[in-house]
């Protein structure tokens, strides 16, 4: 006999997928002039002919179609939808020579995933250091049954970014240069922007109560983001929902997210002011076109006047988001069965400026990672098949998987996990120098420990994550400044791959592709499909002339 507790999650079960929508977006790709911060108009990465960029809205369960057409011309390019986990479809997580191969000038691809996560989200480029020159938007999964469903009355979504008046490929040349730039330094952004744009205002009814989605779509700078005399309650952070926490100001570093809520005032007496301000102690120096802050308004009544100037503070007091603490209480997980330990650092090779690894700094292979393990059967939980290059790491299904980041930079790193919101159990601060896990015990531990998709860690120190290898698929583990990502300072996760065989194709579209622009879709990371051992040939060092997305011809 069936039960009744059986009947009712059976049928709550099929309500939501009644109810689960098909959401398609059309998207040609294009350039668009645009000048956001009123310095200087330069081309930007469009779509359907608009910037900024359109947003992506979903509700838990509904499957996302994206059909797209790439009319730059001159560059390739992908889709990568930030902290989604793409179970099941790995292959549309985004990363060109990863997941996918780029989609070349004049072709089309379609993405097509089922999103089953609420929260605040976004999307961009994810070829060769694209997105800051305008790639990228907000992606906003609607949740029914949202533990803070009804206490509040509204949502507003403020993206935070950085804006460069140079285009990024001639920009990765610099920077990755060891004679143009000896000294390694980052480029530093022109202007902050909120919503792709200063002086942004959201008009305010006085005692309400808004939902105010923070995305940081930012390629390098991490944003201080303080409302004048509005206190923040934060209940989620990268689509995790948190117990409340009231704050006076949030720190979000490149790719993060807080999910806030503020209490209008009673009354309209007047208009205010919120603020976005550069941390300058991310960059190496302070050039003086840097314009570091941008303001935004709350407007309560239209015909008063506007604030003179934006709040002034003598100093951020940021909260620390290591104390957030889950609103469904997962427990830290247990004893991990893999350690993965990476010593991260800067160095020169072969005339470039290079972030490394353990040592080595990732470079793309002839084979798309995914590919390989798709293809090569049960070598496929071989790490060497992948080619030293990607820094691959093999994880077993369902195992508890800790990584430990150990910081020898003397600056600050926003570390992304692409298909997972992990657990961070440990965070040092600045100059503590590496982790030692001889000296800790479980006991020091959170019991129960923040969950997001990407968090810093600080200069000098080191960052110890868990999380539970239950997404068969190729996930990459990276920086989320995009400099550093040109740069190398990525590694991949090969999770489950005998179970990805099982369950998991490349679609005939995404194959066409490859075969599109002569790249191999089988075989080792050096197309090798008779010996997958033999890596003769696979690529070890970055490539002589480094552009970015720029197309090269076949």
């Amino acid at each position: 006999m069936i039960s009744f507790i059986t009947c009712l999650t059976f049928l709550s079960a099929a309500n939501k997928l009644a109810s689960a929508a098909t959401v398609t977006y059309n998207w040609d790709v294009t350039w668009v002039n645009v000048n956001p911060d009123g310095q200087l108009s330069r081309p930007a990465i469009g779509i359907n002919g608009q910037w900024p960029c359109p947003a992506i809205t979903a509700n838990v369960g509904d499957r996302v179609i994206i059909n797209v057409k790439n009319t730059l011309g001159n560059e390739t390019t992908s889709i990568h939808f930030h902290g989604l986990y793409q179970q099941g479809t790995s292959s549309m997580d985004g990363p060109s020579g990863v997941t996918q191969c780029p989609i070349p000038p004049g072709g089309s691809f379609q993405y097509n995933f089922q999103i089953n996560q609420p929260g605040s989200y976004w999307y961009h480029s994810h070829t060769s250091g694209q997105y800051p020159d305008g790639f990228r938007g907000p992606l906003i999964v609607h949740d029914p049954s949202s533990p803070y469903r009804g206490q509040y009355d509204e949502e507003l979504v403020l993206t935070v970014t950085d804006w460069y008046h140079d285009q990024m490929p001639s920009l990765i040349n610099f920077y990755l240069s060891a004679d143009q730039n000896p000294e390694g330094g980052e480029p530093v952004p022109y202007s902050a922007l909120f919503n792709e744009a200063q002086n942004i205002k959201f008009s305010i009814t006085p005692g309400k109560t808004y939902f105010v989605r923070i995305i940081s779509m930012a390629a390098f700078a991490a944003t201080y983001v303080h409302f004048d005399q509005h206190e923040m309650t934060i209940i989620e952070v990268d689509g995790v929902y948190t117990e409340k926490q009231a704050v006076d100001t949030v720190y979000v570093t490149a790719a993060q997210r807080y999910g806030v809520l503020i209490k209008a005032k009673p009354n309209a007496n007047k208009n205010y002011a919120f603020l976005g301000s550069f941390d300058l102690d991310m960059f190496d120096s302070v050039p003086g076109y840097l314009n570091p802050n941008v303001t935004g308004y709350l407007v309560y009544d239209s015909h008063k006047p506007l604030p003179l100037e934006a709040p002034t503070l003598a100093s951020f007091d940021a909260y620390d988001d290591f104390n957030l603490v889950p609103s469904d209480h997962e427990p830290l997980l247990g004893t991990p069965d893999q350690i993965i330990t990476l010593n991260m650092d800067f160095t020169t090779i072969d005339g470039q400026n290079r972030a490394i690894f353990n040592n080595v700094t990732y470079v793309e292979q002839d084979v798309p990672t995914l590919m390989t393990a798709l293809s090569v059967g049960p070598s496929a939980s071989n790490p060497l098949v992948y080619g030293t290059g990607s820094i691959p790491f093999v994880l077993a299904y369902n195992s508890i998987v800790e990584i430990i980041v150990n910081n020898l930079d003397d600056g600050g790193h926003p570390f992304h996990l692409h298909g997972h919101q992990f657990q961070t159990i440990a965070r040092s601060a600045p100059n503590a120098g590496l982790y030692n896990p001889s000296n800790t015990s479980a006991a020091q531990f959170p019991p129960v420990p923040m969950r997001r998709d990407t968090v810093m860690t600080n200069a000098l120190g080191y960052l110890v994550l868990r999380f539970r290898a239950t997404n068969p698929g190729v996930f990459l583990f990276h920086c989320h400044i995009e400099w550093h990502v040109d740069a190398g300072l990525v590694a991949t996760m090969i999770e489950a791959p005998l179970e990805l065989q099982k369950q998991q194709t490349i679609p005939a579209d995404q194959l066409q592709t490859c075969r599109s622009q002569g790249i191999p879709t089988k075989g080792n990371a050096a197309g090798n499909t008779k010996d997958v051992l033999d890596l003769k040939g696979a690529n070890t060092a970055p490539p002589g002339d480094p552009r970015g997305s720029v197309f090269h011809e076949i």
